[in-house]
This record gives C-alpha cells, sequence and structure tokens, in this order.
C-alpha cells in the first residue's frame, strides 16, 4: 500500500502542512488577533485603534492592518473629500467569519485573568 502525501492547504500563494498552521499563519502573531477583535462590533480610524492598542509601534500597527487587508479579513477606507485624510478599518464578511473564534480566545483570556491570575 502506497503512503499518502499529507494534503497541503493553500491561501493567498502560500502553503501550509495542517488547517491550524493556515489559521495561525493568517491571525497569528501578538497584534493581529487583537486589532480583529477591536474590530468586532465597530469601524475605527488608524488612532483610534492605536488608543485600543497603546503598546502597539506604529510600524508594527501599519504592517500588521496591511496583512489583514491584503489577506482580505479588514477593509480600508479612505475619504479623501476634504482634509484632513480620514482613513477607517472595519471587517469584510471574510474577516466576520473570524467573530466566533476571535470572542471565543477573549472569553479564554477573561478565564484565565479570573481563575489563574497571580
Amino acid at each position: 500500500m502506497e503512503a499518502k502525501e499529507p494534503k497541503k492547504l493553500k491561501f493567498k500563494g502560500s502553503e501550509y502542512p495542517c488547517c491550524a498552521s493556515l489559521t495561525m499563519g493568517i491571525i497569528g502573531g501578538k497584534w493581529k488577533t487583537v486589532i480583529l477583535y477591536h474590530l468586532i462590533n465597530k469601524t475605527l480610524r488608524y488612532n483610534e485603534l492605536r488608543k485600543e492598542m497603546p503598546t502597539v509601534t506604529e510600524r508594527t500597527l501599519s504592517l500588521q492592518l496591511k496583512a489583514l487587508e491584503e489577506d482580505g479579513l479588514i477593509k480600508r477606507k479612505v475619504y479623501t473629500s476634504k482634509p484632513p485624510l480620514k482613513v477607517e478599518y472595519s471587517l469584510t464578511d471574510f474577516g466576520g467569519t473570524l467573530i466566533p473564534l476571535i470572542q471565543s480566545i477573549a472569553d479564554w483570556g477573561d478565564f484565565v485573568a479570573v481563575n489563574y491570575s497571580d
């Protein structure tokens, strides 16, 4: 009997060895999930996101927002009708499919803080 090669999953030109790897490739890292969490119920401007995450650097926030936008999870809307330039971020329909996962991660964080904190 021939051994089957593991099925590789593909997303946006990248291959992943398993479904968990694909998920973490998209939302992994320190800030992506936090950004998505803050966009669950509202549209936010860049500076509003910065206020929600005061310890993130501007460069990191910009890079993470760009990556989330490239993966189709968030949309960036630019208003140019009058200065100053206004940019808003919100979840796309695809990004909205992550809401149950992001909410579970947040709920688990609350659970740990209540039950396992020092």
